[in-house]
């Protein structure tokens, strides 16, 4: 049922992976490759239709010019005041709403788990008027607060759905000793539960992070301004109509793409805990 490990194959199999393995992780990252070269580009091998050659100098004066002649440390900050209103949002409530789902058995529990996970599988464009029109009409259009509440709403059913298969699986025997004891269900949430699930959490936030921090389309739809443009769409504005910045463009997407990198690698022990924890018995 399941793919031996590649220790187990065959000797042409091995050879097979290991060196299809280099040219997949080379076609993989190439385009990030031909990002960082282009953000070290002097603007005039691109006016002179230099796009794919070696750059005839270095220019690390682009990373210098990105913040002096863009408001990318705004659009960066932006991304700040999105990105992490949503984590917290998020975890607060699925972590409430996977307790209550994964302990608690009552009619329809699985009705309303299926109502958070429904949500995952609605394709987000069909949204895009209807959800520009609600913030529009409650006077949170283009500002961060609306865009920050779009994401939590939007975000918890998956959350839900990690922390709700979490929560389920921890031993009940731990919650049914601290009724026996007489522990109030708050505290058992906040002093046995919340303890054991700091591997799902800070996988959770990991991912949560990333996917906002990277989010495109919705801030394009619902934000317009510097002043409340995430980074994403920041990015977007720098290439003018006549005029095309690559180097700039390519120079604040190497810029937008450490923090979320940054993060990854600070909660990675974390992170795979999270991700690996009751993958065995």
């Amino acid at each position: 049922m399941f793919p031996r490990p590649i220790q187990q194959a065959s000797a042409p199999a091995r050879a097979l992976y290991k060196t299809a393995l280099p040219i997949a992780l080379f076609l993989w990252l190439f385009p990030l490759l031909g990002v960082a070269v282009t953000s070290l580009r002097p603007a005039s091998d691109l006016a002179m239709g230099n796009y794919f050659g070696m750059p005839s100098d270095i220019a690390w004066g682009n990373y210098l010019e990105i913040f002096t002649n863009s408001p990318i440390g705004q659009y960066i900050f932006n991304s700040f005041k999105v990105t992490i209103p949503t984590v917290i949002g998020t975890l607060i409530l699925s972590t409430m709403t996977g307790f209550a789902l994964g302990i608690y058995r009552f009619r329809s529990n699985l009705l309303i788990f299926f109502m958070f996970v429904a949500g995952n599988f609605v394709p987000f464009q069909i949204l895009m008027v209807p959800v520009r029109d609600l913030t529009y009409g409650l006077g949170l259009y283009n500002t961060t607060g609306g865009l920050a509440l779009f994401h939590i709403a939007f975000q918890t059913g998956f959350c839900t759905l990690f922390m709700r298969n979490f929560i389920a699986a921890l031993p009940r025997e731990l919650i049914e000793a601290a009724r026996v004891e007489g522990v109030a269900e708050w505290k058992i949430f906040w002093y046995i539960v919340l303890p054991l699930m700091r591997p799902a959490i800070a996988a959770l936030a990991v991912l949560v992070f990333t996917f906002i921090w990277n989010d495109f389309f919705w801030a394009t739809v619902l934000t317009t301004s510097a002043s409340t443009q995430p980074v994403t769409a920041g990015l977007s504005s720098l290439n003018g109509q006549w005029i095309a910045q690559w180097h700039l463009v390519s120079a604040g997407s190497i810029i937008a793409a450490l923090p979320p990198v940054l993060m990854f690698f600070l909660m990675q022990k974390h992170f795979i805990a999270g991700l690996t924890l009751g993958a065995v018995k």
